[in-house]
């Protein structure tokens, strides 16, 4: 099986699992607790209090916004209008919800692509490091301070950095709200480059931390289990410098579970930043997704996971990919 007939194979089972996915999903949300017809009304559309809102006008409400039909008419519905890219109207200000994702969707991107960046480069050479040291000071200093890491919760990490970096009760270093500065939209392009960098430097190390402290220790355990298998010794044996059997033997095998990890990071970039986003008051995807729940705006939470689901199927592909890559002694063949 070559490479076009094995992303065609794969392709192909993307189609009903997607499919899949997007009912369940569909019908959860659905069913969830929450009227958004009656809650609009009641948040004062009209004007009205809840104690007034009648039937009728929640019947009418519904019937606007198709909820008075079957729910599988629903999903039929919504699923034949996304395959032209159409999520419809938000519930909450009616405006198109693929509108409203392209303004936040670059802020949450480029807000986890730096994080990501940044959690591989410094994962990976920690955990080489910590195993070619395993059992020395330095090893044991390096596993407590990553243990540590990985426990602190990154919204108490997030309160802590605002409270003594942000200009709470000590030190005022760095902004802790938005992506800009008020007034920045005539400044020069690199003051304004600087001070978007400025904004994220916060919630960028409140995103890293974690990541990194869980990623290096997968990084050390697949160092670990590598280098002690007979090619090493070989390896070693042959008189090969100790920087090549590591880096090029060694190494490039151990990678296996951080490329199996890769495929999981495409959908988290959408999801894992809601926190902190609505902590230090990002207009990203994360906030979007918070505030959409809330108000039970469905066509805004089916649009988010549909697109989740989506990264979801293509990280794991590339991350099929890249075992071959990896170790060439897997083959698309092997999955026949």
């Amino acid at each position: 099986m070559n490479l076009q007939q094995y992303l065609l194979r794969r392709l192909m089972l993307i189609i009903p699992t997607f499919l899949g996915i997007t009912l369940i999903t569909f019908i959860v949300i659905q069913l969830s607790p929450g009227n958004p017809a009656a809650m609009k009304l009641r948040m004062g559309e009209q004007g009205m209090m809840g104690d007034e809102v009648t039937r009728e006008i929640v019947e009418q409400t519904k019937k606007l916004y198709g909820l008075d039909k079957p729910i599988w008419i629903r999903y039929a519905i919504w699923l034949k209008r996304v395959v032209t890219l159409d999520f419809g109207d938000s519930y909450k200000d009616h405006r198109p919800v693929i509108e409203k994702i392209g303004e936040r969707l670059p802020v949450t991107i480029e807000l986890n692509l730096i994080s990501i960046f940044l959690v591989y480069l410094i994962a990976i050479p920690v955990g080489v490091f910590s195993a070619v040291k395993q059992g020395t000071l330095q090893d044991k200093s390096m596993t407590a301070v990553l243990f540590i890491l990985y426990s602190l919760p990154n919204f108490w990490v997030a309160v802590l950095l605002i409270m003594f970096l942000g200009g709470g009760d000590f030190l005022d270093w760095f902004p802790i709200y938005g992506i800009t500065s008020p007034g920045m939209e005539s400044s020069a392009l690199l003051t304004r480059l600087v001070d978007h960098l400025w904004h994220l430097v916060l919630p960028v190390f409140c995103l890293t931390y974690g990541g990194l402290a869980g990623l290096s220790r997968f990084m050390r355990a697949g160092m670990l289990e590598e280098i002690r298998q007979d090619y090493i010794r070989t390896a070693r044996a042959k008189g090969l410098p100790e920087k090549l059997v590591i880096f090029k033997h060694a190494m490039r095998n151990s990678i296996i579970p951080i490329i199996t990890l890769m495929g999981y990071l495409l959908p988290g970039m959408l999801g894992g930043s809601i926190i902190i986003e609505s902590i230090f008051s990002i207009p990203g995807m994360g906030q979007l997704s918070f505030e959409a729940v809330l108000s039970r705006d469905y066509p805004v939470v089916m649009a988010i996971a549909t697109i989740s689901a989506l990264l979801t199927l293509l990280g794991i592909l590339i991350s099929d990919l890249l075992y071959v890559w990896a170790d060439p002694r897997i083959t698309y063949e092997a999955e026949s």
